[in-house]
């Protein structure tokens, strides 16, 4: 009883690991990182909105196993249990030694194989009873050579279903794996985007990849999420352009309203002005002043020897 009860206050209400395991993982993860960039790849595990996006790409009612590369401390684990895959089901791949115990103790239904996931054939070797239905990858494949890329993708095909995907998530826009070879330009494969992970920090996307000819997607259509993020969206564009023209409206109007005033007072002003001139002209007694200002004038307008 007391073990149970202490399982079950391991979690929380919702389900989710308690805040003090979650930044344990960040800090496991980051010293990590600190201690092989190359390997680890992230300063922290994926969120939990990127994981599921990973876990949709994945048919729990798909034949074979379920091999995920690079689980660390088991956020995509988490999500593809989540998604109805069964734990027998998955083949945990992690190169850190420490990450496999902690995989071990936190998922003991599931298979732990520590080994080089881009030596994939070698590390599985003995391991698979038959073809995977999916790899599901967290690799920091752009820490690796296009080569390396590319030959991982070859091994995964060649260890799943005709049908399998790989899955991978990226923080950049374009897909981490070369999509033509550099020697003939032919198309390695099919690839497919998801729509963007935006609350994921940082935000990221998540590919998914097929041997050319193979069947459409599982999972083409974008989630609820991703409808309502993009019309909402779109409307907060529309917003923008009205707010825009209503702002050039106003100040057009301001400027038109604004060259009218100057142009009236400029007018009246010299209106005053001429009437003042022609007062002074008329005036007997300034006659004289300006008699000698207009000689003055002359004066200094006639050219010197």
């Amino acid at each position: 009883m007391r073990s149970q009860m202490k399982r079950q206050n391991s979690q929380g209400k919702d389900g989710k690991a308690p805040l003090e395991e979650r930044f344990a993982d960040e800090a496991r993860f980051f010293k990590a990182w600190v201690e092989n960039p190359r390997i680890t790849g992230a300063v922290s595990p994926s969120g939990r909105f990127l994981a599921r996006m990973m876990a949709r790409y994945v048919d729990p009612a798909s034949n074979g196993p379920v091999i995920e590369l690079g689980p660390g401390t088991g956020p995509v684990t988490v999500a593809l249990l989540k998604r109805g895959v069964a734990p027998e089901r998955l083949v945990l791949v992690e190169f850190d030694p420490y990450f496999c115990k902690l995989l071990a103790r936190r998922f003991p239904r599931c298979r732990i194989v520590q080994g080089d996931a881009y030596d994939l054939a070698k590390t599985l070797d003995g391991v698979l009873e038959e073809p995977a239905a999916a790899v599901v990858s967290s690799l920091p494949l752009l820490t690796r050579p296009d080569a390396d890329r590319t030959e991982l993708l070859r091994q995964s095909f060649g260890l799943m279903h005709p049908e399998g995907r790989f899955i991978q998530f990226t923080y950049g826009m374009v897909s981490p794996i070369p999509r033509r070879s550099r020697a003939n330009g032919s198309t390695l494969f099919e690839a497919e985007p998801s729509p963007p992970v935006w609350l994921n920090l940082p935000p990221a996307r998540v590919w998914v990849y097929r041997p050319t000819g193979s069947p459409a997607l599982i999972h083409k259509k974008p989630g609820a999420f991703a409808v309502k993020f993009k019309a909402g969206a779109e409307k907060m564009r529309g917003e923008i352009r009205e707010t825009r023209d209503r702002v050039e409206e106003g100040f057009r109007e301001t400027r038109d309203k604004v060259g009218v005033g100057i142009k009236e007072r400029t007018q009246r002003a010299r209106r005053q002005f001429e009437l003042q001139r022609l007062r002074m002209s008329n005036d007997p007694a300034l006659r004289p002043a300006i008699t000698l200002l207009r000689k003055i004038g002359e004066h200094k307008k006639r050219p010197r020897d």
